[in-house]
């Protein structure tokens, strides 16, 4: 039997050095599912250094696709980006442009269905039964996935399948897996294991779980007590520690700021 510092000497160190080593076999048409909620726990670092590589013709798996300039809008506007799966278009008009001209191929499903078919794919599940969407064109098909350049609809998503479960109909939904995974944590260990902050929680443990490379960039390596990790390194190919630097590089989509009660904030 192992003593718990042999144990400590098998388990692999996923650390790696640099983000071109991280993304190493990052291939043109490669899919990757991407962490975060709009610009919130995005894998940012990862994301430049995957428009640094050139790598293009890629399918996306994520919430949304960035905004204009930021985040994953960044490949989008340089045109690296073939499909996308995501739950939400707003706030990137070149999204919307992209889509509604014939140049980008979109399929949108609903945030708790994309949600648990990341879940799914990566617990290995191949597909499951849900009501989100029952009655709707994401059961019954007909919703636009790819445009021709005058704005009529190309390609349409084909009808799915439809069972009744206790005498309610449910629609079925397949797990996702994906090349890649791409996310952002605030804490790591050298083992893969990540704990989210906050908001960074949503999609990113989900998009982790999906990937068949997934790739962490964490804010800070640290030892971690078993009990607060949110994902284990099991799900977790490779860490990439960021500096102070990158780690404190976080955009605001909209910032909202209101000004102070009269009398206050003033210099007498």
């Amino acid at each position: 039997m192992r003593t718990l510092s042999e144990w400590s000497v098998v388990r692999r160190d996923k650390v790696v050095a640099t983000p071109e080593e991280a993304l190493a076999g990052a291939r043109d048409g490669a899919s990757f599912a991407v962490g975060g909620f709009g610009l919130s726990g995005i894998p940012n670092v990862l994301i430049r250094a995957l428009y640094d590589s050139g790598v293009t013709g890629i399918g996306v798996v994520s919430n949304n696709c960035g905004v204009d300039g930021g985040g994953l809008g960044v490949l989008l506007a340089a045109g690296r980006i073939a499909r996308v799966t995501a739950s939400y278009i707003g706030d990137n008009k070149e999204f919307a442009r992209q889509y509604l001209g014939g140049e980008l191929e979109v399929e949108l499903t609903p945030q708790g269905s994309l949600a648990e078919r990341l879940r799914a794919g990566g617990a290995g599940i191949p597909a499951f039964y849900t009501p989100a969407g029952v009655g709707t064109p994401v059961a019954d098909g007909g919703l636009p996935l790819r445009h021709h350049p005058d704005g009529s609809v190309a390609v349409a998503s084909p009808p799915k399948e439809v069972r009744e479960f206790d005498g309610r109909p449910y629609v079925l939904e397949h797990g996702i897996r994906t090349d890649f995974a791409l996310v952002r944590a605030a804490k790591g260990d050298r083992y893969g294991n990540l704990v989210f902050a906050k908001a960074a929680r949503n999609f990113n443990p989900l998009a982790a779980m999906a990937g068949r490379i997934t790739v962490a960039e964490v804010e800070e390596l640290t030892e971690l007590d078993p009990d607060e990790v949110h994902l284990p390194g099991v799900f977790v190919q490779r860490v990439l520690v960021l500096t102070p630097e990158q780690a404190a590089d976080k955009a605001i989509e909209k910032r909202t700021t209101s000004a102070p009660p009269a009398g206050e904030g003033t210099v007498s």
